[in-house]
């Protein structure tokens, strides 16, 4: 029986639509692989301009024990530093916060450090712990941490504030629970959930005059807004965003972390926000010379260097 030419058409068109899903298909697949190709090549362009090692990064020692580490998934430790940074002055490291990762028990200790605490900076003496920045910058920073809680830093982060900011907005914003309603740059922050916006967060984490706890309620807010971040970043699905969060880490961020070992946190430590916990210092208010500080007695350095070991070898 001869084919009619409606029945022609028919068999033609079905024969083709798989030729043009197919078609559709492999052009979304070449979007997506130009994109991801854009990504991975704008990845290593801000990780180089995010890198910038210390001295003792030239060490072979040092390569070998982070070698060691990472091929045994072992604890490390972060140090990072939130810096205000102005035209004709160095800054000083107004947060400092100590992570310490554990990738066995998919953990992290989070010890948000007063700016005020009264320590020994090599090489000057006692003083306020964020001065070690302004006298000696990252490198000083790290070696004033190390000595006063001895503990080692494996890697340092530091951040230009305002790209805090600028990378809050890129998030779309954080939430946060706030136990404490008050008001800071112009911005009113409610008791309860909140969200906040780049401008907002950077107010809400500056706050510590109007708080009964003082540093030590400014630094909970820190370790609050940085963790939301850190949870928002890692289930982070606005893929069109990529390029605008990693231009500002580019700016904004210092980091001795390379390539490979960010590949390394990426694989092997990433698990470890599933559960933070917090520490804080005990100590004091005093005057000393006209000057407040901070004071922590020696104990509870011990006492937190205790814990931070202990819970580096957990597993």
């Amino acid at each position: 029986m001869a084919e009619t030419r409606e029945e022609y058409k028919k068999r033609v068109k079905k024969r083709k639509w798989p030729y043009i899903v197919g078609g559709i298909l492999l052009f979304i697949l070449l979007i997506g692989g130009g994109y991801a190709w854009y990504i991975w090549d704008k990845l290593h362009e801000t990780v180089s301009n995010m890198h910038d090692p210390l001295e003792r990064d030239e060490n072979p020692e040092r390569q070998e024990e982070l070698k060691d580490i990472f091929n045994k998934k072992k604890s490390l430790n972060i140090l990072l530093l939130g810096v205000d940074e102005r035209a004709g002055d160095k800054g000083r490291s107004d947060t400092m916060i100590l992570m310490s990762l554990n990738p066995n028990t998919d953990s992290m200790v989070m010890l948000s450090i007063p700016r005020d605490t009264y320590v020994n900076i090599p090489g000057y003496g006692m003083d306020k712990i964020n001065h070690a920045y302004a006298r000696g910058g990252v490198e000083l920073s790290v070696k004033t941490v190390e000595e006063a809680f001895h503990v080692p830093v494996h890697f340092y982060g530091k951040v230009n504030m305002e790209g805090f900011e600028q990378g809050v907005d890129s998030l779309g914003g954080v939430t946060v629970t706030n136990d404490l309603a008050f008001t800071q740059d112009g911005v009113h922050f409610p008791t309860g959930e909140i969200h906040l916006d780049g401008e907002e967060a950077l107010a809400y984490i500056r706050m510590r005059k109007s708080d009964p706890r003082g540093d030590m309620g400014r630094n909970e807010r820190q370790r609050d807004v940085i963790s939301a971040a850190l949870e928002k970043a890692a289930s982070f699905s606005g893929i069109t965003k990529i390029g605008e969060i990693l231009n500002i880490l580019g700016d904004n961020v210092n980091t001795d972390l390379n390539m490979k070992n960010i590949q390394n946190l990426f694989t092997n430590y990433l698990s470890t926000r599933a559960n933070i916990e917090m520490m804080e210092i005990t100590g004091s208010g005093q005057i000393i010379g006209a000057v407040w500080y901070y004071i922590v007695p020696e104990s509870e350095f011990d006492r937190i260097s205790t814990e931070i070991k202990q819970f580096m070898k957990e597993t």
